[in-house]
């Protein structure tokens, strides 16, 4: 069914056009990846038509299958695609620039304030929604992605493998792909169904309707040696600051070591954001003890209260990291040094990825092995987000957590007499909130952190 207003194509939009939507896409962008690319579908796909349906489903699955937030680099894609490689560098860096803004200023208010009772029961509160919130990404992106039994046993098997048997990203990600892709050469029908997303939005607007059309724009066909070029500009942006740092500073330096873990998590940690917070939590608490869990949900409290890309709570963990080491400088100059620098190796590597693998991905809109595989991609990062959402839930629920090691398993369990009846009171009611009540984000956040300072205040918390 095609949309009632497209009896007109529209017109290619001017840069500035451009310029202003992704502006707006960017101080719109709360509420987490599931909250983003709905909104990005809305604007550029239904209201603007700028881009057709299936071609951004094909964006979407590829940016799944990049390491990284996949709404960021969903944004570079298609701008990328409107207004070559500035319109992918203008839309990347709004994308993530009202968060970086927010979230340093929350990280100041937090560094100076955090241990105020008032301030402790506030990120209380926000810890229970922040775990709903992030149960409702995982049912959300589920109920796309999980579309047969196939998919299933996928979504199955990654959360074993990695909360049960402590397997890394890459081979989850890296398995799913093959599973995907052979499955489809087969000729399975579990697998030939395409993207692992179901329509976004109210509307269906065909590629031909839309005002990329259906071909592949000229610029999406650069030579190798214009996409090397591009790639290789990246490639020295990205880690010539890592570079200068380890030649200076060496290693075990906590600037050295927060430019290398991130820069090897831009690297390593597929599925998205959710998929990417599972493992900062796991090495940033456990590795490298910048901060403690509780922290860690402290800091994801202020990501999903602000907007842009949820994965900018890792410029929380590198200020925190380094308001406690700070050497000779100031504790909040290094720590605002060390968000600064956990951002630009985090999202820098975004551009790379898009620019050297998009034009290829291209013209591969239309291979049913690849798209099978990034289907199947998708589906396992379902089970890495409800990894996740365990792992918050222990840590928001139980004061201590064990971890169980034997017949190849490493796991967390909780010790169950610690479990807390306020978190758990507050973890229900946010749950009932979200699921029942059908409430919006803000509604809920601010609801938590209303009831964690009002617990402050007749002395149940803080």
């Amino acid at each position: 069914m095609q949309p009632e207003n497209d009896a007109v194509r529209p017109a290619h939009p001017t840069l500035r056009e451009a310029l202003a939507v992704w502006t707006r896409i960017a101080l719109l962008s709360f509420g987490g990846p599931a909250g983003q690319i709905a909104v990005m579908h809305r604007i550029l796909v239904e209201e603007k038509r700028w881009i057709g349906e299936s071609r951004f489903l094909h964006a979407l699955n590829f940016c799944m299958l990049l390491p990284g937030p996949e709404a960021q680099q969903l944004c570079i894609y298609i701008g990328w695609l409107l207004h070559r490689t500035l319109g992918g560098i203008i839309a990347g860096v709004l994308f993530v620039l009202p968060g970086v803004v927010s979230i340093m200023a929350l990280s100041f208010v937090y560094a100076l304030y955090g241990n105020v009772g008032f301030v402790e029961a506030l990120f209380f509160g926000l810890k229970a929604a922040v775990l709903a919130i992030v149960l409702q990404a995982l049912v959300r992106i589920g109920s796309r992605a999980l579309r047969n039994g196939a998919m299933v046993a996928i979504a199955a098997a990654a959360f074993v493998a990695i909360f049960v048997f402590d397997i890394a990203f890459p081979l989850i990600i890296a398995g799913a792909a093959l599973v995907g892709f052979v499955g489809a050469r087969l000729g399975y029908e579990a697998f030939g169904g395409g993207g692992g997303h179901a329509r976004l939005g109210r509307l269906h607007v065909a590629d031909a309707d839309s005002a990329l059309g259906e071909d592949v724009p000229a610029h999406a066909r650069p030579s190798p040696a214009q996409a090397l070029r591009i790639s290789a500009i990246c490639l020295v942006l990205w880690l010539a600051p890592v570079a200068l740092l380890l030649a200076t500073l060496g290693f075990g330096h906590v600037f050295t070591d927060i430019a290398l873990f991130f820069s090897a998590m831009a690297v390593v940690t597929f599925g998205g954001a959710y998929a990417v917070l599972a493992f900062v939590a796991q090495e940033a608490v456990g590795t490298f003890g910048w901060l403690a869990p509780g922290e860690m949900l402290d800091g994801l409290g202020m990501a999903e209260t602000t907007p842009g890309p949820l994965i900018m709570v890792t410029q929380f963990v590198g200020f925190m990291g380094a308001l406690r080491d700070p050497g000779g400088l100031h504790p909040l100059v290094a720590g605002t040094l060390g968000g600064l620098l956990t951002t630009w190796v985090t999202f820098a590597p975004c551009f790379l990825w898009i620019f050297l693998g998009a034009p290829f991905v291209e013209r591969l809109r239309e291979n049913r092995a690849l798209s099978a595989a990034l289907s199947a991609v998708t589906a396992a990062v379902v089970g890495v987000i409800l990894n996740l959402a365990v792992w918050f839930g222990l840590h928001v629920l139980f004061a201590e957590v064990a971890t169980f090691t034997g017949l190849g398993m490493r796991m967390d369990v909780p010790v169950l007499a610690t479990l807390d009846p306020a978190a758990a009171l507050l973890v229900a009611g946010a749950l009932v909130a979200v699921f029942v009540l059908k409430l919006g984000v803000f509604t809920v956040l601010a609801g938590s952190a209303a009831a964690g300072i009002v617990l402050h205040l007749v002395g149940i918390v803080g």
